[in-house]
């Protein structure tokens, strides 16, 4: 296996996608790249999902104006990644909503984050030059917000943690689409470094139990039927329960992190190993899960440096 992130390699392009879920909601997905979110209202446009940077962002801009000349009134971020908020600039919208936990998250470690995925992401970071900083929000909520994009009714929603302590989703309950966030993914490896395992499947189950009719993952393609929906959510969770599970094994058989790794990749490899950014987000997830199993409620900060010596002592014979 590579010594250096199996993501730097990763530089080719990729088939973007909008795909239309209801009326006038899209999914925007770049084959297992970070996704977005769309919804038009009777008088603006809210946007989920800002992208890495103002460069990238502007091809989902460019989406939008293909289909709708209203204004971007509102962007969700649901959670405080950077590849995920960075390019937040481009839009230009009045309001960008964040939970409070996720505010809480970009006061202690978005810097660190921004170097940290920086590194790893040299393809989705092109164009950084045009990042102002860091993307703050101009409004949170703890639990629910409710929108009302003209007629249309949106509720953005904290159901739990998980992906991080901050995770929301955006739920269009007339219409029951779900923008999860990286909560779900699809056929796309869930990145856990800053996860909190143990709680991750209960709130898959709450989104679980909204019945989606379609559903745009953090990665992978958007979904269209009630069945995938589930089969998505049922993934994901699957995932998070057998790699917390092993790591909890390992470390009541007291192995060291480098042996927990070598025993999980053994065995999620047959079940998972086809899945996008599967070799990336391993060193991270099996970090994090020891970590967890072994007390730490709160995940470690993440920085360029404790990501580069990870990587190096994972990847050795």
């Amino acid at each position: 296996m590579a010594k250096t992130f199996a993501s730097k390699g990763d530089l080719g392009e990729k088939k973007k996608s909008f795909v239309e879920l209801a009326d006038g909601v899209y999914g925007y997905t770049t084959e297992g790249d970070p996704n977005s979110g769309v919804i038009i209202g009777d008088d603006c446009v809210m946007v989920i999902e800002a992208q890495a940077t103002p460069h990238m962002a502007k091809d989902v801009i460019r989406h939008i104006r293909q289909v709708t000349d209203k204004p971007i009134k509102y962007l969700v971020l649901t959670h405080y990644h950077a590849v995920r908020v960075l390019g937040a600039s481009a839009y230009q919208a009045e309001e960008i909503i964040t939970s409070e936990k996720t505010y809480e998250m970009i006061v202690e470690r978005g810097r660190q984050d921004w170097d940290s995925e920086f590194q790893r992401f040299p393809r989705l970071f092109r164009g950084s030059e045009s990042i102002p900083g860091l993307t703050w929000p101009t409004m949170t909520f703890e639990s629910k917000m409710t929108l009302f994009l003209g007629k249309r009714k949106v509720e953005v929603m904290h159901l739990g943690e998980g992906h991080t302590r901050g995770d929301s989703v955006v739920w269009l309950p007339e219409e029951k689409v779900l923008f999860a966030g990286d909560l779900v993914e699809y056929g796309a490896t869930p990145y856990c470094g800053d996860a909190q395992l143990k709680s991750w499947p209960g709130t898959l189950q709450r989104l679980s139990d909204l019945q989606p009719q379609a559903l745009v993952p953090g990665r992978g393609d958007a979904l269209t039927t009630p069945i995938q929906c589930q089969e998505a959510i049922i993934g994901t969770s699957a995932y998070i329960q057998m790699l917390y599970q092993q790591a909890v094994l390992s470390r009541t058989r007291g192995e060291s992190l480098k042996q927990c790794f070598d025993r999980l990749m053994e065995a999620m490899t047959p079940r998972f190993g086809h899945w996008v950014i599967f070799e990336h987000c391993m060193p991270f997830n099996v970090s994090r899960a020891y970590d967890e199993a072994g007390g730490m409620e709160h995940p470690q900060i993440w920085t360029d440096q404790r990501d580069i010596e990870m990587w190096e002592a994972l990847q050795g014979s």
